[in-house]
């Protein structure tokens, strides 16, 4: 429940950012393409945080949230991805 919770964050996370590239005075497919740029190293460090936590505090292993970090950040940055792609100019 908890990676959901985390995967649904980081999609509405996306949905802030690919309008808020507008407030940096981008309009139109600019303001989508900044903001998934800026999303993608952003939530791949908000994975990498999450998976320290569940190594250094919760007492797992390396291997064992190795496979959900990957979906943690894969889902959502494969939506900016996507998003990237579609608005690209």
């Amino acid at each position: 429940m908890r990676t959901a919770i985390i995967i649904v964050g980081g999609l509405v996370l996306l949905a802030i950012l690919l309008f808020a590239g507008r407030l940096l005075g981008k309009t139109g497919a600019e303001a989508a393409v900044l903001g998934a740029k800026v999303f993608i190293p952003l939530w791949l460090a908000i994975a990498g945080a999450n998976m320290w936590i569940g190594v250094s505090q919760a007492g797992y292993s390396v291997m064992e949230e190795l496979p959900i970090f990957l979906l943690i950040f894969a889902l959502p940055a494969a939506a900016a991805g996507f998003a990237w792609w579609k608005f690209a100019p």
